[in-house]
């Protein structure tokens, strides 16, 4: 989890050339009114518009999820934050970037891979976090950035005014019971439980494809919950070949974001295998296409080559 110290804010991304307007003093402590058009709590921000955010961050802090269509991961971590700042009742406003859209947005955020988390406190960023993480893990570093926002002085408030969508206008279709189930007990931490209800609605339809992302994501978070990085690349790099430290150390990049690195190793390690214990390298490969997104470059690229290695 990112560390917010007051002093977060110095050397952060350089996001200068997307301010289109001179520089404002920090809005005063207490100020509830933002200086910038809110279209509503979570909106999306392009290149052009992206000024005004930085505007808008002077009187209330900001969080920015960078993302993409073809992101299996971001489709997973967006809802929760969602939940997480409507909950939060204006004190933090949510602005969604499609990075595919907005090249320039992408470029200054250093967005290497998605999705990616950033603050945003009287105009300067504030890493947050990339990659997939649990609910319990977004609040709390919302908190903490909403200590570091208070310390420079940006405690404005987003009144949800008469543009705000009604409920009649914002109520989803419920979800199916056995995948509500495990929603439930993923916000608990219960990942047996949701991986159990997962594999009941796949037993039920096995072409859910919400339920198989749904699995693939919690068997992910279930297996890296607890993990040392810095130990499991030890004993990857101490022994190569060892497939249960690879997959360990694949885990880890694929929930910190580094996709390719996390197909690279297991696709360099399934050519030096015999066929016998290729299995495992190769199913937890198709359980991360999966997760990722059969419209993902990255994941058609690396299909591409583990065919080329089985057949």
């Amino acid at each position: 989890m990112t560390d917010l110290s007051p002093t977060a804010l110095r050397g952060a991304v350089d996001l200068s050339s997307l301010r289109h307007a001179a520089a404002r003093p920090p809005a005063p402590a207490g100020a509830s009114t933002p200086s910038a058009p809110t279209p509503s709590l979570v909106f999306d921000a392009t290149d052009e518009s992206f000024a005004q955010v930085l505007e808008l961050s002077r009187t209330v802090p900001v969080v920015v999820d960078l993302w993409a269509e073809w992101c299996g991961p971001c489709k997973q971590l967006s809802p929760v934050i969602e939940k997480v700042v409507t909950e939060l009742d204006g004190r933090v406003v949510l602005v969604k970037v499609d990075v595919d859209a907005n090249p320039q947005l992408a470029q200054a955020f250093r967005a290497q891979s998605i999705p990616m988390v950033v603050g945003l406190v009287g105009g300067q960023p504030v890493p947050l976090f990339t990659g997939a993480v649990a609910e319990q893990q977004v609040r709390e570093v919302l908190a903490q950035l909403l200590q570091l926002a208070s310390q420079h002085g940006v405690t404005g408030v987003v009144p949800r005014g008469d543009g705000e969508p009604t409920d009649a206008e914002t109520t989803e279709p419920p979800l199916p019971p056995l995948h509500a189930e495990a929603f439930a007990a993923i916000e608990t931490g219960d990942y047996a439980r949701a991986i159990a209800a997962y594999q009941k609605a796949l037993a039920e339809n096995p072409r859910d494809t919400d339920a198989q992302a749904g699995l693939a994501q919690v068997r992910l978070l279930d297996r890296v919950q607890g993990a040392d990085l810095a130990a499991a690349r030890a004993a990857a790099a101490a022994e190569p070949t060892d497939v249960p430290s690879a997959l360990r150390v694949a885990d880890l990049d694929v929930a910190g974001g580094h996709v390719d690195d996390a197909f690279d190793r297991l696709l360099d390690l399934l050519a030096l295998l015999p066929d016998a214990e290729r299995g495992p390298v190769r199913e937890r490969l198709l359980e991360y296409f999966g997760l990722i997104g059969d419209a993902d470059p990255r994941v058609i690229r690396s299909r591409g080559r583990l065919a080329s290695l089985l057949f």
